[in-house]
């Protein structure tokens, strides 16, 4: 087979993975000269930790399986299986850490185990500041986003039936399975895959004017380097609310007698924070879902989670060397874990998997390849 691939994104960068891997030829089509969309500005977190039952645990426990296999083959991905500690410091917070702990699937499945204070400074000896335990997930991951997609596309064209096409729109789709870029380059195959990301106007408008998906900004920050490892990647509680698997009565008394402080809430923020192989750190991170979204970044979230993150390391921040804002793309009903539609015969668009695109990409792609028949 021949298949087209539009959008070089961790979506379509694991659509053409995994067609390459069934023995197919893949010709990649870019709208920039490299991906620059918000596969590369997140956190490379292979996040199972609070994913919901069903769909997408699975999804997420097998997208983790495939980055490792990944990881193994194309080191510069930089796949680590650091696990995740999620602190906590008041009761309320302590309450749905043991609900989480208490599930059960905690250890079997999620890899969840609950610590105390000095167990999880045993295991991430950075985290010198004041709280109460810690909820562990062994399942959680991390890859290098800034560097994966083109550490992907070096593997790609190592095969011999990849090729790349960069700084090329696809203006049209027409017939069966073909494709025209603003070059006026017609490309024809067995299969098209629009893996698009947050670009919803346009030819995808076009195509599906109805699209049951939103966009999503957030603002996130990278350091200089801490000085010291930090073993794992770490989130504070109000992670807790934006996560499925935590619902429950525990996480309602959480919410009723613990609200978040002002600028976490007007900002809908949680901590999340990982190391880069440079030794910094990626920290974030705000959600707005009202368009039109703002041009620039808003520095009172950067200064309460400068001030979570110190709690929680006892110690000062390293400088911040970068920050960035980013916009992907969510399905509406957050339950689904991709928007998967054939938009014409021969054609599919994917998209919409939120903020799991980098955690389920791979296992998403899988799936497409699978009900593809590739």
């Amino acid at each position: 087979m021949r298949v087209i691939v539009v959008g070089a994104g961790v979506l379509g960068s694991m659509h053409a993975w995994h067609a390459i891997e069934r023995g197919h030829e893949v010709v990649h089509i870019e709208r920039e000269a490299e991906a620059r969309g918000a596969s590369l500005r997140n956190f490379g977190l292979v996040w199972v930790s609070g994913r919901a039952d069903g769909p997408e645990l699975a999804a997420a426990l097998r997208a983790r399986e495939l980055w490792e296999e990944i990881g193994a083959r194309v080191p510069e991905v930089g796949f680590r299986p650091n696990g995740s500690l999620t602190v906590v410091r008041t009761e309320r917070e302590l309450a749905v850490a043991e609900a989480a702990a208490a599930r059960t699937d905690a250890a079997a499945v999620r890899g969840y185990a609950l610590l105390t204070a000095a167990e999880a400074r045993a295991l991430n000896p950075a985290l010198r500041g004041e709280f109460t335990a810690a909820l562990w997930c062994e399942r959680d991951a991390a890859v290098e986003p800034r560097t994966a997609q083109l550490a992907l596309k070096r593997a790609l064209l190592a095969s011999g039936r990849y090729t790349f096409l960069g700084g090329r729109e696809v203006r049209e789709v027409f017939g069966e399975h073909a494709v025209r870029d603003d070059h006026g380059d017609v490309h024809t195959g067995d299969a098209v895959i629009l893996c698009t990301g947050a670009w919803l106007g346009g030819l995808v408008r076009e195509l599906v004017p109805e699209l049951p998906v939103r966009r999503v900004r957030l603002q996130m920050m990278q350091t200089e380097p801490l000085g010291e490892p930090l073993t794992t990647s770490v989130a504070d509680a109000d992670s807790f609310r934006y996560y499925p698997a935590y619902a429950g009565g525990a996480l309602d008394a959480l919410d009723a007698g613990q609200p978040q402080a002002p600028t976490a809430a007007a900002h809908r923020m949680q901590l999340l924070m990982v190391q880069r192989r440079d030794g910094g750190l990626t920290i974030g991170d705000t959600h707005e879902y009202d368009q039109p979204f703002g041009f620039d970044v808003v520095e009172d979230p950067y200064d309460h989670l400068a001030e979570v993150v110190e709690a929680v390391l006892g110690r000062p921040m390293p400088r911040t060397r970068r920050r960035w804002a980013g916009v992907y793309a969510q399905c509406v009903d957050t339950a689904n874990v991709v928007h998967r539609q054939r938009v014409r015969d021969g054609v599919w668009l994917v998209t919409g998997p939120g903020g799991r695109g980098m955690t389920c990409a791979p296992a998403i792609a899988e799936t497409t390849a699978d009900e593809l028949g590739w």
